[in-house]
């Protein structure tokens, strides 16, 4: 988009150099009719009204020369200082900081000059400040780290809300187990129920809350030390959810403890147990207990008939075989149901033993660590499964681990070990867990001596054997020989999690860190009741989105393949909620577009199609305000299949090309990567639907003070203004 708005004064300095020339023409030719007499003036006149066509002409040649002239005097001198002037206001409100283009005359270049020393200055001027305000923010950072490390330590999900239910903190659980709430947990991962300021009544009755509410604000007035209320609820996906809910008080109203009228609330604190799984189990219990009951009352009823024909002493032979044969049949079944009850009550009971669900490749790793620091052997992984859940008691199986090891180092001489972990070939719900070493074999009895023994792991005697481990976690263990590899390995049989409970392997693994996500400025915020048009920028939650499609005419059959999604929340970019879906689009991908958004065929194969995303994709957006580059562009294909999926985008729509042409009319380009250098942003990712909607939220975020330098500062006056540019028009 090179189009630029051609200033007025350009036209206006055209007119009135062709005025100042008319007038000069007309005022030579007065001077020079003043000085002839009768007949030279009528020759004039009749030369002059010959060649009235030739003179046209060359009146129009000389317009048109004055006209180059004027632009080209406009370009050198005007339009490089109106530039200068966006750019420099760019600098001045969202605090980027780069050399500008030395532009046009010599006057312009020396300003330009100037401007980027003065930012340069401005530049160190800030680091210096940055560092030191760095360094009076270390107690505050390390409140911040010791929060983030609690809130992603803690095993239970924790969420934080203001009263007007927007989130404004939540732990790594809560995102996980949001997640398995989801109605559509593999579109998205799940995104759309929760982040930094959105709704919890998504998930939760606003009435139940409501009432939770009422009933902690009660014992606050009565006195009570910690007031809390606990409620169960059902979820849109049909889950059973334990809740506790805390209050978060004011300052003042802590500062006021002792009083017993102030009960002011900013918030309140939720605590969530999914008790869905904890149901089902209490409801096969019950089934259980019910067909036992029912199953031994026929079985006794049947057997206790058979015995009273039994006593007859007049009853033929045949029949009394057919009536011991019921007898025997019946306290048969009754033996088999009663083994069975007591094989699911066995398997109860080591379900209660309390397993945790661990990451594989977090046990080897730990596992090898111990063991090099305890024995001093060199440990390494093989081969082990990244995807894999372990529902396992890590500190015992360590200690196992690192016995073995010990052992093997003491006695046999093993100069490393090696730990490999996968699925286990012929048992389902199992993972099998290798302790691997080259050398010497054990016999049978060796191996049966060191299962049965009390572990010693360095100076420390356990109490425990393997086989303890073991039958902790309801497995095996056993020896056995690599001939070909010359290699020897103990192998564990362990429980996997359940598949339910399961994230995606690699949530955690690519984080860079501990995850944290809180916001506190949204404690200050209430739900306002003006509409949206009147409500300022700088206040509105915003989701920021792009697609890859597989061309650029929706209307003739062109469908989307990937979604990706960010949201703005208090003026801040919220990275780690994201929406990114790749789409089966029911049709080719032309080759001709593979090389721009680089999706192969191959990788939309087995993708949910945009009947399932579209629905996930409205609910992460929900209560927000849409912004997209080029908006036309991607709404047209939402709006394609309204009919289809049922799903409305009704939200307003903001988009950053439009308000780029309000900010900067001057410019040359309102593309987005032109933008994105005028503002000082890094293109990363470049079409791919998630690294645009990022490149855009960046920029949006930067436009929202030079709107406001406009005088543009709600969202109705920033689409009216939109609508007025030139870019507007543009149908898809």
């Amino acid at each position: 988009m090179s189009r630029r708005r051609v200033d007025r004064r350009l036209w206006l300095g055209v007119a009135v150099a062709g005025a100042a020339v008319l007038v000069w023409l007309g005022l030579t030719l007065a001077i020079v009719w003043s000085t002839l007499d009768g007949g030279q003036r009528q020759l004039l006149a009749s030369t002059l009204a010959s060649r009235s066509t030739l003179m046209a002409m060359m009146a129009v040649v000389l317009l048109g020369a004055l006209a180059f002239a004027v632009r080209a005097l406009f370009g050198h001198f005007i339009e490089p200082a109106a530039q200068l002037g966006e750019e420099g206001m760019v600098l001045v409100r969202t605090g980027v900081a780069r050399a500008l283009p030395a532009r046009g005359s010599a006057e312009n270049r020396a300003l330009t000059e100037v401007i980027n020393q003065l930012v340069a200055q401005r530049t160190r001027l800030r680091q210096d400040m940055d560092a030191r305000v760095l360094e009076a923010s270390q107690d505050i950072e390390q409140e911040k780290s010791r929060l983030a490390a609690l809130m992603a330590e803690l095993t239970q999900s924790v969420v934080v809300c203001n009263l007007d239910g927007r989130i404004l903190l939540y732990n790594q659980r809560a995102r996980l187990q949001f997640r398995a709430l989801s109605q559509a947990p593999d579109v998205a991962g799940g995104a759309e129920l929760i982040g930094l300021g959105r709704s919890i009544y998504t998930v939760f009755d606003r009435k139940l809350v409501a009432h939770a509410l009422e009933s902690i604000q009660q014992r606050m007035l009565s006195g009570a030390a910690q007031p809390s209320a606990q409620l169960v609820t059902s979820t849109p996906a049909g889950q059973l959810l334990r809740v506790q809910m805390a209050p978060v008080r004011s300052a003042q109203a802590q500062a006021a403890e002792d009083t017993a009228d102030r009960v002011e609330l900013t918030g309140f604190v939720l605590m969530l147990d999914n008790i869905t799984r904890d149901f089902e189990a209490e409801s096969a219990r019950d089934r259980v207990l019910h067909t036992l009951t029912e199953g031994t009352r026929s079985a006794l009823a049947n057997m206790q008939a058979a015995l009273d024909v039994l006593d007859h002493p007049d009853l033929e032979p045949a029949a009394r075989e057919r009536f011991l044969r019921v007898v025997r049949e019946e306290s048969g079944a009754l033996a088999q149901r009663i083994v069975a009850i007591e094989s699911d009550t066995a398997q109860s009971l080591k379900t209660r033993w309390p397993l945790e669900d661990m990451l594989g490749t977090d046990l080897v790793s730990a596992a090898l660590r111990r063991i090099e620091t305890v024995t001093g052997l060199p440990a390494s992984a093989a081969e082990v499964n990244p995807a894999l859940w372990l529902k396992v008691e890590s500190f015992s199986l360590v200690q196992a681990l690192v016995y073995l090891s010990g052992r093997l180092a003491d006695e046999f001489a093993v100069r490393f070990v090696q730990l490999r972990l996968d699925k286990a070939t012929g048992s389902s719900g199992k993972a099998q867990l290798d302790l691997i070493w080259s050398g010497q074999a054990l016999s049978n009895e060796t191996v049966m001596s060191w299962e049965m023994d009390a572990m010693t792991v360095g100076t420390e005697a356990t109490g425990l054997s393997v086989r303890d481990v073991v039958e902790r976690h309801g497995g095996a263990f056993w020896f056995e020989r690599e001939r070909v590899r010359h290699q020897a390995f103990f192998r564990i049989l362990l429980p996997l999690a359940d598949p339910r409970d399961q994230p995606h392997a690699l949530s955690f693994v690519r984080s860079e860190s501990r995850p944290e996500y809180y916001d506190f400025d949204l404690f200050k915020t209430t739900e306002q009741t003006r509409s949206l048009d009147e409500r300022r920028l700088i206040d509105l939650v915003y989701t920021v989105f792009d697609t890859e499609t597989t061309g650029l005419e929706p209307s003739m059959g062109d469908e989307i393949i990937q979604i990706g999604a960010a949201r703005i929340v208090n003026g801040k970019l919220l990275r780690q909620e994201c929406f990114e879906q790749l789409v089966d689009p029911q049709r080719a991908i032309p080759a001709a577009s593979i090389p721009i958004h680089g999706i192969q065929p191959s990788m939309v194969v087995g993708q949910p199609k945009i009947g399932e995303v579209l629905p996930a994709f409205h609910a992460f957006a929900q209560d927000t305000v849409l912004v997209a580059h080029n908006a036309a562009f991607d709404m047209r294909f939402l709006q394609l299949k309204e009919q289809a999926t049922g799903v409305v985008f009704d939200q307003p729509v903001l988009d950053t090309l439009l308000l780029s042409a309000v900010v900067h009319p001057n410019q040359d380009s309102h593309r987005l990567e032109a933008i994105a250098e005028r503002f000082g942003v890094p293109v990363i990712g470049r079409h791919t639907a998630m690294g645009d909607a990022m490149v855009t939220a960046e920029i949006f975020i930067k436009l929202i003070p030079l709107l406001a330098q406009q005088g543009i500062h709600t969202l109705g006056q920033a689409r009216e203004a939109a609508q007025k540019t030139y870019y507007a028009r543009l149908k898809y």
